[in-house]
Formats: C-alpha cells, structure tokens, sequence
C-alpha cells in the first residue's frame, strides 16, 4: 500500500466526521436550539438541514406539538364552603423555546411540576369564588376559561401557552356524600309533600265547586217540576170544574165510583159506617142512567 493512502483515508475519514458533525436536521414537530458553552447563540424555528461548529456547538430540541399533563385529585373548598374532589388536566405547548430554556433548562419534562403547582393554586383560586351549584352547571364552561387565563399569565415567563385546563371528575368527598344524598331527598319529599297539599287543595276546590253547581241545578230542577206539578194541578182542577158544571150528576157518580176504588182496591180497608151511609148508595143500587 502507498505509504501517502493511510493519511489520505484518515484525512477523509475526518473530513466525513466533521461533516457529519456539523449537519443536524429539524423536524416539522420541534423547534431547536444551537447551544454554544451553555449559551443560545441561534434559535431555530422551521424545519430543514441545519449546520453547527462541532464539538463546540450543541443542539436542544423541543416538541412542538400539544402536551397534556394530569393533575392528581385535589381537594377544594367551594364558595359556599363544600368540598369537592376535582381530577383535572392540562394542554400546553412550548410557545418560546429559548425563554423555556433561560427559565426551566434543556430538560422539558421539568416544566410539569411547575405547572401542577399553578394550576392547583388557579384551580383553589377560581373554585373558591363559585358555588357547587356553578361547577355542575353550564357555568362550568366560563369556570374553566378564568382558570385557563390565570395559568396562562402564570406561564407565560416560563415559555409555555396554555392550550386547555379541564376538569375531568369533580366529586365530593366520602364523609360529604351521605350527607348531600340525605339532604337532597329531604328537599325532594318537602316538594312531593308541597305538591300533594296544592293537589289535594285543587280537589277540594273542585268538589266544593261541583257540589254547589250540583245543589243549584238541583234547586232549579225542583222548582221547575214545582211549577210543572203546580201547572198541571191547576189544569186538572180546571178541568174538573169544566167537567163538573156540565154534568153535575156523572161528575159525582165518577168521583165516587173512584173513591170506592181506591178504598177498597187492597182488599184490607176497613170502614165504620151505618148501612145507610150515602157514601155506600151505589154499593147497594147501581146508578141509573139519566134519560135524555
């Protein structure tokens, strides 16, 4: 072999390594820093090859996309003094890589304990101005963007935006159970009882207005039929009188002949009269025909 090849090969090799060195690559999914003895001498943003002096220069990268981060259940005091469970978690992205990098260093996962801290302090913060009765509501939506907006200030020196704060459970603590279930189903049975009392009062109402509308058209009823009776009385009488002053004599033969009907029609009445009662004169001879 040459004796000017082995140098020739390992100036190459170096030529190779340097040049190795020196390129780097940034994905569409990160944002890098070129680092130079503990110092950002170049922020980069947009992805493609990049170049750095080897051995001096280093590069930090850091995701671009959304991160989450999941905040253990924390005990909180409502406004109106009940306590509640709340398991949350958080969206965020790094907006500022250097400033990230000045506040946290080049480790990201190290921003997640700072950031559990503040949004536990903006959760008592916000949660402590509402009532149960808000956090299970559809006030929820405008608790959560207050709560965003705090960590978002909190954050903002620290390179992060925050994305989204949820409250993924909210629950009340075991000894305070009980006592909400007891108390709910005592305000239940109050309402239950509430509407019975209204019902049974509108029935009542009712029947008293049913009653009095009976009574009256009952009254109305009777009058009416008085009148009818009385009408009819009247006509009979008048009848009978028009029927008597044509002829006296049939008029007392058929009232008589009626009587003696119902008198003796049930076979058991009984009469104390002597045999020559005139009430008894056709018993004994039948009426005669007058001649015309």
């Amino acid at each position: 072999m040459n004796r000017f090849a082995l140098p020739v090969i390992g100036l190459v090799a170096a030529g190779l390594w340097l040049l190795q060195a020196s390129l780097f690559t940034v994905e569409q999914t990160e944002r890098v820093l070129v680092v130079q003895f503990g110092e950002v001498v170049r922020p980069i943003d947009e992805p493609g090859l990049y170049m750095k002096v080897p051995l001096i220069q280093s590069v930090i990268s850091f995701d671009n996309r959304l991160l989450s981060v999941e905040l253990p259940g924390e005990e909180v005091i409502l406004g109106d003094q009940r306590r509640l469970i709340v398991d949350s978690f958080t969206v965020f992205r790094i907006s500022n890589p250097l400033r990230f990098y000045q506040a946290i260093g080049p480790v990201p996962d190290g921003i997640r304990g700072r950031l559990n801290s503040i949004v536990t302090a903006s959760l008592r913060r916000v949660l402590g101005r509402n009532t149960l009765l808000d956090v299970l509501s559809a006030d929820r939506e405008r608790i959560m963007a207050g709560i965003k907006e705090l960590v978002n200030v909190e954050m903002r020196d620290f390179g992060v935006a925050i994305e989204d704060v949820r409250i993924r459970r909210a629950d009340l603590p075991a000894e305070n159970t009980q006592a909400i279930l007891s108390r709910m189903q005592s305000e239940r049975q109050r309402v239950a009882a509430q509407l019975r009392a209204e019902g049974a009062e509108g029935a009542a109402k009712l029947k008293a207005e049913a009653d009095r509308e009976r009574t009256v058209l009952l009254a109305d009823a009777k009058a009416a039929a008085e009148k009818i009776r009385g009408d009819g009385e009247a006509e009979a009488t008048r009848i009978f009188a028009k029927a008597f002053g044509q002829d006296t004599e049939f008029f007392t033969i058929w009232r008589t002949l009626q009587g003696y009907r119902e008198v003796f029609d049930t076979g058991n009445a009984r009469l104390v009269l002597t045999p020559d009662n005139d009430y008894l004169r056709f018993l004994h001879a039948p009426p005669v025909p007058a001649e015309r």
